[in-house]
């Protein structure tokens, strides 16, 4: 069966297609693809993976056509980057663009 294995780094983007045997997992796709000697950073214990943006354990069987893809962890807080874009929004436009967007609108109404 056909499948591929995705990762991303800041700056890599690797996709590899491969054929595999039938009943093949997660893990021994990953294994197979020599990804884990190309990113030794890749720690399969501590990273999540998944086929087509969904979470997948390490043992899942894989079918024809599944893209596998390992998932770097968070290294940002949402919340915290939410705050820096509305804080370079202040620094380039003067004001909080969402909390002008809400001014103009109660003005409208």
């Amino acid at each position: 069966m056909n499948i591929g294995v995705a990762y991303v780094t800041p700056t890599h983007k690797v996709w590899l297609r491969m054929e595999m045997p039938e009943g093949c997992t997660i893990e021994e796709a990953i294994q197979r693809s020599g990804i884990l000697t190309q990113f030794p950073e890749i720690d399969l214990k501590q990273q999540k993976v998944g086929i087509f943006g969904r979470l997948a354990k390490l043992n899942k069987e894989l079918e024809d056509g599944d893209r596998v893809e390992i998932y770097r962890p968070i290294t940002a807080d949402p919340d915290q980057v939410e705050r820096r874009d509305q804080y370079e929004d202040t620094l380039t436009h003067g004001t909080n663009r969402s909390r002008s967007h809400a001014l103009k609108r109660q003005l409208r109404a």
